[in-house]
């Protein structure tokens, strides 16, 4: 699709936009706040779309997501905050300013260098810490990643995989020292030390912990539904199989 066909659909969102919000009492009411959950939950609809790598429901999800970027555009210029226009060009000197490797004369190796100059830029424009990006309502997991990923790009990191799997080992014998003294908040404190370490190895393997974790659910979930299905076809509740009989059906649904 071209570039003008690109735009003129842009331009139709903008404008049913308008009318929605001028027409439907739905969308009338709507503010920043009463949108953000919703735009939360969209989020989450699209990261599964690419879990599932089905590229047209990812096409349906980006819309909804966009559908969100324009309302807040269009909300924001009610009060003459801010509009569509403001938002695409802040987000354009962003980038240009970003990316001096691209609009300036600055020469960059590779993209381990773009990342470092991108982390020291941030800092020039006024922000007292690399970690100021991170969004504090996170998930754990994720917020985990993403500050592994800043410090990183100040030169904060291990040099080689195995001194980071030898920190997984220390954090595990640490927390097998507390489990055993039975302190639970200790045990706590341990357990996630060894996620933070388990997450850093994760990078250093070029994984992604949230993906290979959600993997994993989606794995669990759909064999647990086979021995749930096989169970319900004996016409016997799960409650009442022995494990031995629940993992006959679980390496069944392993070989699937």
């Amino acid at each position: 699709m071209s570039k003008e066909l690109q735009l003129q659909a842009f331009e139709r969102l903008l404008v049913i936009m308008d009318e929605l919000r001028e027409q439907c009492p739905w969308d009338k009411k709507q503010t920043l706040q009463t949108l953000r959950h919703l735009t939360i939950e969209e989020t989450y609809e699209l990261g599964d779309a690419i879990l599932d790598n089905d590229l047209n429901e990812v096409k349906k999800e980006l819309g909804d997501l966009l559908l969100h970027i324009v309302f807040y555009a269009k909300i924001g210029s009610e009060t003459n905050a801010f509009d569509m226009a403001d938002v695409c060009n802040e987000i354009c000197d962003k980038l240009i300013h970003r990316h001096p490797h691209i609009y300036s004369d600055t020469v960059v190796k590779d993209e381990e260098e773009v990342k470092q100059n991108w982390e020291k830029l941030k800092l020039k424009e006024g922000k007292k810490s690399v970690l100021e990006g991170v969004p504090r309502s996170l998930p754990a997991l994720v917020k985990a990643s993403r500050i592994q990923d800043k410090v990183k790009g100040v030169g904060f990191d291990w040099e080689e995989p195995h001194q980071v799997w030898d920190k997984v080992q220390e954090e595990l014998e640490e927390l097998q020292v507390e489990v055993k003294a039975g302190d639970q908040d200790k045990i706590e404190a341990e357990f996630g030390d060894v996620l933070f370490s388990m997450i850093n190895y994760a990078r250093f393997l070029n994984v992604n912990p949230e993906d290979a974790l959600e993997r994993t659910n989606k794995k669990f979930i759909k064999r647990f539904q086979y021995l749930e299905s096989k169970a319900s076809d004996m016409g016997k509740p799960l409650m009442d199989m022995t494990l031995a009989e629940m993992d006959v059906f679980w390496n069944e649904a392993k070989k699937q």
